[in-house]
């Protein structure tokens, strides 16, 4: 809300390039705002995606939540009024990436009532696997 009232200030007063400089830091803002979000939602895509797999079993919750985040993220990247995405296939297989490992210590928690650790259990799934089935659901691949 500050930068909003920066920003009027800015122009009523005709600095315009302190205004400009105001709107590309709303613009980096919001758009960190939206691969946090992502990344949130690919956490809890991986976590149950992991479970799966590691698992051999699947329960409606997990389902749910599967479905329920990949909705979302593909919903939050999409850019509505000028088309396209915020973050493109690259980007988003970044951010999956970056996920994983606190994904893994999450499952590693629960599953299998945490008898393995987050090694232990890394070795029992295929990372690459799981990764890609993610971008397929999101529409990514």
């Amino acid at each position: 809300m500050e930068e909003l009232l920066e920003l009027r200030a800015a122009i009523e007063q005709q600095r315009y390039t302190d205004a400009l400089l105001l709107l590309g830091e709303m613009e980096e803002m919001s758009r960190e705002d939206k691969i946090h979000k992502v990344r949130s939602y690919v956490i809890i895509l991986l976590i149950h995606l992991i479970k799966q797999s590691a698992e051999e079993r699947t329960t409606r919750f997990w389902e749910c939540s599967i479905a329920n985040a990949a909705e979302e993220i593909q919903y939050i990247n999409k850019r509505r009024k000028s088309g396209g995405y915020y973050l493109d296939w690259e980007q988003l297989n970044e951010v999956i990436a970056e996920a994983y490992p606190s994904a893994l210590r999450k499952v590693a928690l629960e599953a299998f009532e945490g008898q393995y650790s987050t090694e232990q259990l890394a070795k029992q799934i295929n990372q690459t696997a799981i990764q890609n089935k993610l971008l397929e659901m999101i529409g990514a691949k």
